[in-house]
């Protein structure tokens, strides 16, 4: 089967989807590109292009990345491809918009692509009561698959005395807020712990650069936090970053799902995420009270505690266990997604079935 995905060329989508079975459809080239392998804003979700060309694909699948496409648009890509019978798909990755502080428009527009399809799925079973008491549509539930290669889920770990524990605040979107989490750790790391933060270089020209002024980040080198600037990771670096830190804080004031837990399982780095999304739920972890007007600085520091004890009394050495889990669980992501797809596409062959870690 010939299938389009918004987008297909991510890590994810290549996780899900079993290559042996279906044929991913390439991004289409957007119309203004920045970059190399750049899909956004995706073409497949403006009517007048998808028009044109959805007499060649089976299926529609989409993930994310519709933020510039209207509710308006979104209806009519849903009125072609149900004219032409093309089930769509679409995985519910964020309820809220991680990379806007208002939500009301993502909101909408999330709205508009569930009610128009074939089938739902989302990761974990918090966000599909969620998605079924506000929208009404019941969600297969699958977990992320690994983030990380096969060869890196449960490597080998350093034994350091003094665990690690970092915030990456990436280039600073909307959702992420990792200035009170500093200041509280910076106060009580010592001999407990050491303290790292790093940012991408691109927060130097985002709106909330003056948040990352040099002042800021000096003030916090003297605190005895080793600060890092630097271009964003590639996929190795991601990997190699992992084995440097032991404990990693999620400053995220909003959001629903992350890669990074993920990532961060695989590695055996011990997250510590906040209580507002689904971040819990992907696989069990210190959750620490954040929202967008709320801290709970004593139960954060709580969370980090039993996380750098965690890291403590983990394992330095190969978890075989780890990897084997992660491969097969894939591989039953992949076999539930074909399900998914042929029963939308009205295959005898089966349905998929909701799953859990």
């Amino acid at each position: 089967m010939f299938v389009a995905s918004v987008p297909a060329a991510h890590p994810y989508v290549g996780a899900v989807v079993d290559p042996r079975a279906v044929t991913l459809l390439p991004d289409p080239v957007p119309r203004c590109v920045s970059q190399p392998g750049q899909w956004w804003p995706p073409r497949l979700l403006e009517p007048d292009y998808l028009r044109h060309r959805v007499a060649g694909l089976d299926l529609l699948h989409v993930h994310f990345g519709f933020d510039t496409n209207t509710p308006t648009d979104l209806a009519e890509v849903a009125e072609i491809l149900d004219a032409r019978r093309v089930p769509l798909i679409v995985t519910v990755h964020d309820l809220d918009n991680p990379h806007f502080t208002a939500q009301s428009a993502h909101a909408e527009r999330l709205g508009v692509l569930l009610a128009a399809a074939s089938a739902v799925v989302t990761l974990t079973d918090g966000a599909a009561a969620e998605i079924e008491r506000r929208w009404g549509r019941r969600a297969t539930v699958l977990p992320h698959p690994h983030v990380l290669p096969v060869d890196a889920i449960g490597a080998a770990r350093a034994a350091r005395t003094r665990p690690v524990v970092a915030i990456h605040a990436k280039s600073l979107r909307a959702n992420v807020d990792p200035w009170p989490l500093l200041d509280r750790l910076a106060d009580q790391h010592g001999t407990d712990w050491r303290l790292r933060l790093d940012l991408d270089d691109q927060v130097l020209d985002a709106p909330r650069a003056d948040e990352a002024r040099p002042e800021r980040l000096d003030r916090y080198r003297r605190a005895g936090v080793d600060v890092r600037v630097h271009r964003p990771f590639s996929d190795d670096e991601l990997t190699d970053y992992l084995t440097d830190v032991d404990v990693l804080v999620l400053p995220y004031r909003h959001g629903s799902h992350s890669g990074w837990v993920e990532a961060c399982h695989d590695a055996g780095v011990q997250a510590v995420v906040p209580d507002c999304g689904y971040f819990h739920e992907q696989h069990p972890l210190p959750v620490f009270g954040y929202g967008t007007d709320r801290f709970d600085a004593d139960g954060f520091i709580d969370a980090v505690s039993a996380a750098v004890q965690s890291a403590r009394d983990a394992s330095t050495a190969v978890d075989e266990h780890r990897r084997a889990h992660r491969v097969e669980q894939r591989r039953r992501v992949r076999a539930a997604t074909l399900a998914l797809y042929r029963c939308a596409l009205g295959d005898s062959v089966g349905e998929a079935h909701e799953m859990s870690a």
